[in-house]
């Protein structure tokens, strides 16, 4: 595909200046005390402008998730011959990227984020709404991948733990915010490393976590 015209790219120029209008604005004061009206006016747009590119609230926070999504499903897709759906995204949730990628202007962005999404009750509501939708896109297609029969639960088992996965490293990447760490470099190993063993875990299975050895003395 070749560049986009001029028209998508004024499309995209404005999309973009709402989405960092708000973003500014609920950082500065919270999402739950600025409307979409004050965006607007701040944005010079419309409110109608802003419900064209947004279509809630919520969305000038969560914009671009469809794509996060899609690149998700496509790492298990796309993996190796001999890759597990495990390994391949889990590669995905750790790879380089934002605070993982210690760029500290995307370092700064993400912790402005996570302070603003823990302070709103409808980003956190909607956050568990995003997620479940991970679970159900990635039950669906894993049952795809591995020719499930109907009434075969372990698609939606191994689904629902792979977002755990993602779950767990943006509550740790919170924790740590909110407990006053606001060092990225030092959030990005930290970030990798539990990351890592709860990959691990997943990898080897639950057989022998957390065995009763009282039982065998």
């Amino acid at each position: 595909m070749g560049d986009p015209g001029l028209r998508e790219r004024k499309k995209l120029r404005t999309r973009q200046l709402i989405a960092d209008t708000a973003r500014q604005l609920f950082a500065e004061r919270g999402f739950e005390q600025v409307s979409v009206a004050e965006v607007a006016r701040a944005a010079e747009v419309s409110e109608a402008t802003v419900f064209n590119y947004f279509p809630t609230k919520e969305d000038l926070v969560y914009s671009g998730l469809e794509r996060f999504e899609n690149e998700l499903l496509d790492a298990i897709r796309d993996r190796s011959p001999g890759e597990s759906i495990a390994t391949a995204v889990g590669r995905f949730f750790l790879q380089p990227r934002g605070l993982l990628a210690a760029d500290p202007q995307a370092a700064a962005r993400l912790l402005e984020i996570s302070r603003m999404i823990a302070d709103s009750p409808a980003l956190l509501a909607r956050e568990r709404q995003i997620l479940d939708r991970y679970t159900t896109s990635l039950t669906q297609l894993i049952a795809e991948q591995t020719n499930a029969a109907a009434g075969d639960l372990r698609p939606s088992v191994a689904a629902a733990a792979l977002v755990g996965l993602h779950r767990a490293l943006i509550e740790h990447v919170r924790r740590h915010v909110l407990a006053g760490d606001h060092d990225p470099s030092r959030l990005a190993r930290s970030s990798r490393s539990a990351g890592k063993k709860a990959l691990a875990l997943l990898e080897q299975g639950l057989s022998d976590y957390g065995v009763d050895e009282r039982s065998m003395s």
